[in-house]
């Protein structure tokens, strides 16, 4: 066991032991927001070197070199007065109109707070923390496998769902849209910030000079409305070598549809909105009459197509229930394909977001500026001997092999079975209706109509010697 998951074992094992923390969530919580302080003050030190007359943003009593470093520092009731009443008070009211760091700081804490009572317990586990080393590569490279653990245990503690896309799904969507270094890439849910880190690593790879550098950390773009996720995920880019993570704390939904400029616009969307959530009331009076609703996936939909340039790309998650919708869902999938080339649907078996959610769903590849003619559909299949996907075997990358060979030759026979092709003109036939199975799948065997009718008066006569029954025991039970 590597010295950083026996650190993490041992931080939520002192947590467990606080009265103040009720639950895994607001645990997670708890650990992040100390891991963070931690990463923030290691970043620091980094800066201090890099970064020409760098001044920190946190006052010097408050920086963590100044009250946790030391293990023999504040304990105990000393320790839990300074963190409560001098620490976040500060940090929620930081100055950033002269420093980007301040103003990730203040985000951060501005709905974060401070659950642990025990200042003795609270002391061991920042002792505990001081045993990693962020500017260590060692340790930032398991800390990275160890924080996609904390992102799964989120799942345990409740509604969290909507915070985690499996990574596989994410890697295929990265891979087809495949970003470029100097093109804008924006996560207008980003909970956690899965496709945001993914497409880092994926430009990576296209990186040689300091100004690359500085390329690849001003278009890597994030908005998350909820607190802890964002939390997450400044935490999670800053693991992944950004000094000022783009992360905005906001609701897209929250502003007039007709305000979104040419400014605002991006070269390439990735994400998987919240689906089967409702916004507050009147929010869906920020959208054009014809897209109200209080479904937040549908309001997310018609506000990419709007955010996206022209010839600007997009891969989103989405629940079958947008693709046969009616209603708005019917007027945004107009809106979809007259302004959008929605070439592709990749549909994905059951089980995928298992054991969160049971929900079907696919991944929809567009681009704007020019309406579809065509739409292809490809069905993922179960590997073989594989019935559903679950928590301990999730669905893997090398799994979308198979779509990834098909992409380029959609013709090949080899693909026949998974693949087919719907025109856009048959789709408007079918009222927008995007649900189009698999014609090449089996149909199963029925019984010829004599038969069903004769199961059918069986299942009749049944019935009614059942009732009847019922009836018998009920009348001797009142005599």
């Amino acid at each position: 066991m590597s010295t950083i998951t026996t650190n993490i074992k041992g931080i939520r094992d002192t947590m467990r032991k606080d009265t103040g923390v009720d639950g895994d969530a607001q645990r997670i919580s708890q650990m992040v927001w100390m891991l963070f302080m931690k990463i923030f003050a290691d970043k620091e030190e980094e800066w201090e070197i890099t970064i020409d007359n760098y001044e920190s943003p946190i006052p010097e009593n408050l920086k963590w070199q100044s009250w946790a470093a030391d293990e023999e520092g504040l304990t105990g009731d000393a320790l839990m007065d300074f963190i409560n009443n001098e620490l976040f008070p500060a940090l929620k009211d930081l100055d950033f109109s002269d420093s980007p760091q301040a103003k990730i700081i203040r985000a951060v804490f501005e709905d974060t707070y401070n659950y642990m009572k025990n200042g003795t317990l609270f002391r061991q586990v920042i002792n505990q923390i001081n045993g990693i080393d962020f500017n260590s590569s060692t340790d930032r490279h398991l800390f990275n496998d160890l924080y996609e653990t904390i992102l799964k245990e989120l799942q345990s503690a409740g509604s969290s769902g909507e915070y985690y896309t499996p990574r596989a799904v994410t890697q295929f969507m990265v891979d087809i849209i495949d970003p470029q270094l100097k093109e804008t890439v924006l996560d207008p849910a980003c909970g956690t910030g899965g496709f945001l880190t993914c497409t880092i690593n994926h430009k990576r790879k296209q990186v040689e000079t300091e100004k690359d550098q500085r390329d690849l950390q001003t278009t890597i773009r994030g908005i998350e409305k909820k607190p802890l996720p964002h939390l997450l995920c400044t935490t999670n880019l800053m693991l992944h070598g950004f000094d000022v993570p783009a992360v905005r704390r906001d609701n897209l939904l929250s502003k007039p549809y007709a305000d979104w400029g040419a400014n605002d616009k991006v070269d390439i969307i990735l994400t998987n909105p919240p689906f089967g959530g409702i916004e507050e009331d009147g929010t869906e009076t920020n959208f054009p009459l014809k897209f109200r609703t209080k479904e937040t996936a549908d309001l997310f939909l018609a506000l990419i197509i709007r955010l996206l340039k022209k010839d600007g790309r997009c891969a989103v998650v989405l629940p079958d229930g947008t693709l046969f919708g009616e209603g708005v869902k019917t007027r945004i999938k107009e809106e979809l394909m007259e302004r959008c080339n929605l070439h592709t649907i990749v549909r994905l078996p059951n089980g995928v977001f298992n054991p969160y959610t049971g929900i079907k769903t696919n991944v929809l590849f567009f681009e704007k500026g020019t309406p579809t003619k065509d739409v292809w559909y490809f069905e993922h299949p179960y590997p073989e001997g594989v019935k559903s996907y679950n928590k301990g075997k999730p669905i893997g990358i090398k799994e979308f092999d198979l779509e990834k060979a098909w992409w380029g030759n959609r013709d090949d026979e080899q693909y026949s079975s998974h693949a087919w092709k719907v025109s856009a003109e048959d789709i408007k036939a079918r009222g927008y209706n995007l649900d189009i199975k698999n014609p090449h799948q089996e149909v199963d065997d029925l019984a010829s109509p004599e038969e069903l009718l004769k199961k059918f008066i069986a299942s009749e006569k049944q019935i009614s010697s059942i009732q009847d029954e019922i009836v018998k025991v009920l009348t001797e039970a009142l005599k």
